[in-house]
């Protein structure tokens, strides 16, 4: 990220440079328009008058030249920063062929698609099923089609839709304990609030709704009727004005996405995102250790283009599971190569405890108890 912000304040100085120098021209310009409108119509000093704008219009022609060529010189960094902060070349980092065989190329698209049917761009995804010759079912584009309804739908703050869903899904949001449907019951009696005095009847006969949630929102719901006290006087001017925060709209659109994609069994955000977003991370780190290792001469280090040669981290966002990476030969474990649990508590890989094994007895490198390998136990995360 920091490779960004380096091309981005580049490239602001270039729009700044860019807006300056077209106020600077249209002040410029303006006033020699006035200038020689101003001038005295005497012919007797006509040679003079029009010598002398002459000579403004060439100077301002000139500077204007001059600083072009400035902003000229500013864009040209910008090409410079993003190739100084950007390796095109990448191929040192990724494995050779990996979408060569048709059964990958197969799963990328289908990837690919299935993030487009996500963000709701059907037409793009349709287009490229046919022309990669991926086959998706009905059953597959019918879900995305239903989350991207509600989505819209509660993008211009229409709740109907999501309401809907929510009634027909109930006890299944129940047993996820989700609070969605109260928090849309909730938007819903809020919307009636903002129509002034002349919903106060419409609220109370809708407050009805919060009946199935008084045990487990009660406060909140004290707090929505209390509201109505001052509906009269507008609630913008009510100590209950924080109901009236438009960020409330983009919170129940993230609670009805976590809580679809749930019953759904899908994941809350694209595999293909997370997996562009971790790239953008790791990409980077990686190539800056191929330039250590070439730098020192020790291209043996890192020979398979699979493995990571150091850990990455990604941030606590995209802990999906736990690993474990053997703290004797730095290696993440494997199911052929699995944690072991010693006698004395310590866990390392089955390879570094094959290599630490001698005479048929094992010295844990961690503290001094002698024992028998065979005696380690694997462990599962």
């Amino acid at each position: 990220m920091e490779q960004c912000a380096c091309v981005e304040r580049e490239l602001e100085k270039v729009l700044h440079r860019f807006v300056t120098y077209g106020h600077q021209s249209e002040e410029r310009l303006d006033d020699l328009l006035r200038n020689v409108c101003v001038q005295d119509a005497d012919l007797s000093v006509l040679h003079q008058t029009m010598a002398q704008c002459c000579k403004e219009i060439k100077e301002t022609v000139q500077m204007l030249a001059s600083r072009h060529k400035d902003i000229h010189g500013s864009v040209s960094k910008v090409g410079k920063a993003i190739d100084r902060n950007f390796d095109a070349e990448v191929s040192a980092v990724v494995a050779e062929n990996v979408w060569d065989s048709p059964e990958r190329q197969k799963y990328l698209s289908e990837t690919i698609v299935e993030h487009l049917y996500r963000q709701g761009m059907l037409s793009v995804a349709e287009d490229l099923s046919q022309e990669s010759g991926v086959v998706i079912d009905m059953s597959m584009k019918q879900p995305f089609l239903e989350l991207n309804r509600i989505l819209e739908a509660l993008r211009t703050q229409d709740l109907r839709p999501a309401l809907e869903w929510a009634v027909t899904n109930r006890q299944r949001l129940l047993d996820l304990n989700s609070t969605l449907e109260f928090k849309l019951h909730r938007l819903y009696f809020i919307s009636l609030l903002n129509g002034g005095i002349g919903k106060q009847q419409e609220a109370l006969q809708y407050a009805r709704h919060f009946q199935p949630f008084a045990s487990q929102h009660q406060r909140d719901i004290q707090i929505l009727m209390g509201s109505l006290v001052y509906l009269r006087h507008g609630i913008e001017n009510s100590p209950y004005r924080s109901l009236l925060e438009t960020d409330q709209w983009a919170e129940i659109c993230n609670i009805f996405t976590r809580d679809a994609c749930s019953l759904l069994g899908l994941s809350v955000e694209s595999p293909l995102s997370v997996s562009f977003a971790s790239g953008c991370m790791a990409l980077p780190v990686l190539m800056n250790i191929k330039q250590v290792i070439e730098q020192r001469q020790c291209s043996g280090v890192w020979t398979h283009k699979d493995e990571l040669p150091i850990e990455i981290e990604l941030g606590k966002k995209c802990w999906y599971h736990s690993v474990f990476a053997c703290p004797i030969l730095r290696q993440q474990t494997s199911e052929s190569n699995p944690p072991m649990k010693l006698i004395c508590g310590h866990v390392i890989s089955r390879d570094a405890l094959n290599k630490l094994t001698n005479a048929g007895k094992l010295k844990c490198p961690y503290c001094p108890m002698e024992q028998n390998p065979s005696d380690a136990k694997q462990i599962f995360f």
